[in-house]
């Protein structure tokens, strides 16, 4: 099972997958997210973080030719060879945390193949996903065996002794595909959790990712 988070640029998707890796703490973690380059607060591009403490920068203002996104030059070798490390399928892992399947990662073929390799395997997903797009964005959200919910902030209520982050690889892969509800999305700073029945329940709020 796999849950999407998405919505517009700047709601909180990053934010809302960092938050997500803390609520999770003790559970391994496969995937990466994505943060800006900054230089005097002016953004220049962004690097991908993986969750064993790896970087590098997948998009520059700086760097020259295409493919480009915007004004951003993006490095499709970064991406292969990020998405080969931390998107392989891995029944060692319990949960797979990616930010995000937007544009410029699907500019990689490589990172394509090992989404969909990922998704096909069942593995436990929690992705942030661009609002619009077609190609492989679209594939996605079309696939019967995702959830989506929408996100400015990210809740998530006491966990059972069974869900993520406590008891057994089984177990906790067991609790994420069981339950995508536990991690979706509040909008304006309230406390949601959205079920995969499109239901929305009050929750306490995370403690936020450093």
């Amino acid at each position: 099972m796999a849950l999407l988070i998405t919505g517009q640029p700047g709601v909180g998707k990053t934010t809302a997958i960092r938050a997500v890796a803390s609520g999770l703490a003790g559970a391994r973690l496969g995937g990466f997210f994505t943060q800006e380059m900054r230089s005097r607060g002016v953004r220049r591009g962004f690097e991908l973080v993986t969750f064993d403490g790896r970087r590098a920068a997948m998009a520059h203002v700086d760097r020259r030719g295409s493919p480009r996104v915007g004004k951003y030059g993006v490095d499709t070798g970064v991406l292969e060879i990020t998405a080969r490390a931390s998107l392989a399928v891995d029944r060692g892992i319990d949960v797979y945390l990616v930010d995000e399947i937007g544009k410029m990662e699907c500019l990689s073929p490589g990172f394509v193949a090992a989404m969909r390799a990922l998704l096909d395997a069942g593995r436990p997903v929690v992705a942030t996903i661009g609002e619009r797009g077609g190609g492989f964005i679209a594939e996605v959200k079309r696939r019967p065996d995702v959830a989506d919910g929408s996100a400015a902030t990210i809740a998530t209520p006491s966990p059972p002794a069974s869900s993520p982050g406590s008891g057994t690889t089984r177990e906790r892969e067991r609790a994420v595909a069981d339950h995508p509800g536990r991690i979706a999305g509040g909008v304006g700073g309230r406390a949601e959790v959205e079920q995969a029945d499109g239901k929305v329940g009050a929750a306490r709020p995370f403690e936020s990712a450093a």
